[in-house]
């Protein structure tokens, strides 16, 4: 039998992780159909089936649990050696994959990333944002970003940033017609344009003044689940929004939008950069965290 090389049991992990060929092929940079077609190779040469398809999913075979099972210890470990044999370079080079939701990739996009990239052009980042919260380790990320409060407790977590507030805001126009809330019971007589969680539930908006906490269901004409899109019904003047601060600060600075229940609105702890402690730190990985503690340092 021909060996079998390291890329290919990578493809059959990335397949088995993803229950799919078309997200495997993205995360290994190929062709769904060159993924298909080497997956199907591999299978022939070995004469086993690794894979049960249909149209519509794709699943380990018994044979094929069994073999992706006894391949993940070996593969850690080529890829551990891997990595610290690059500890011998003198600029990290490689890809370094993250996971973070959208709103903090768009927050740590300049003052970190293309930092990052113009000090490291030998790094490629690969950033995939999701709403819910990933195993980054069982997912094959190098590190997430999400706030402090959703760090799993097993992780090393770096802050990224100051802490974070919500603002409640609304545009000069909405307010002509609307008296502009006092308390947040008040909001009982405004629209609230909601936002709903990636588990599917209502966020409820939450306030807090001396040790008062308070969380709204306010009601409205419209749900989403997309900041930007909120900002976007917000500035067209449908309603109110609850909004993180930094998304709003230079609508509120032009006057575009007022801001209201600013007392109410207290900090809390911003993002964090994460990552396992248990695995060896990569170069990429670590010239990153470098990076994050340094700029941290500054503020």
């Amino acid at each position: 039998m021909s060996m079998t090389g390291l890329a290919e049991l990578e493809a059959v992990q990335a397949v088995a992780r993803h229950r799919g060929f078309r997200a495997a092929a993205a995360e290994l940079g190929m062709s769904r159909s060159a993924l298909s077609h080497a997956i199907a190779a591999l299978e022939e040469r070995l004469g086993v089936r690794l894979f049960h398809r249909t149209t519509r999913s794709v699943a380990l075979t018994q044979a094929g649990e069994q073999f992706v099972a006894d391949i993940a210890p070996a593969l850690r470990d080529i890829r551990a050696a891997i990595d610290r044999l690059s500890d011998h370079r003198l600029s990290p080079a490689g890809t370094l994959r993250i996971n973070s939701s959208a709103g903090a990739a768009r927050m740590i996009m300049k003052p970190v990333i293309l930092e990052y990239l113009r000090r490291y052009p030998e790094m490629t980042v690969d950033i995939v944002t999701e709403g819910k919260l990933v195993d980054i380790v069982l997912e094959g990320f190098d590190a997430g970003v999400r706030l402090a409060e959703q760090v799993p407790q097993d992780m090393i977590a770096i802050p990224l940033g100051p802490n974070l507030r919500f603002a409640v805001v609304g545009t000069p126009e909405y307010f002509t017609g609307h008296t502009p809330p006092e308390t947040p019971a008040d909001l009982a007589g405004h629209r609230c344009i909601r936002s709903r969680l990636p588990s599917g539930a209502l966020y409820r908006w939450e306030f807090e003044r001396h040790g008062e906490a308070v969380a709204i269901d306010g009601t409205g004409p419209l749900i989403l689940d997309d900041a930007d899109l909120m900002l976007d019904a917000v500035r067209g003047g449908l309603g109110l929004g609850y909004l993180a601060e930094w998304h709003v600060a230079d609508d509120i600075a032009a006057g575009r939008l007022l801001r209201v229940l600013e007392e109410w609105t207290q900090p809390f702890p911003g993002l964090c950069l994460y990552y396992s402690g248990r695995r060896h730190l990569p170069p990429g990985l670590r010239a990153l965290v470098d990076l994050v503690r340094e700029l941290g340092g500054r503020r």
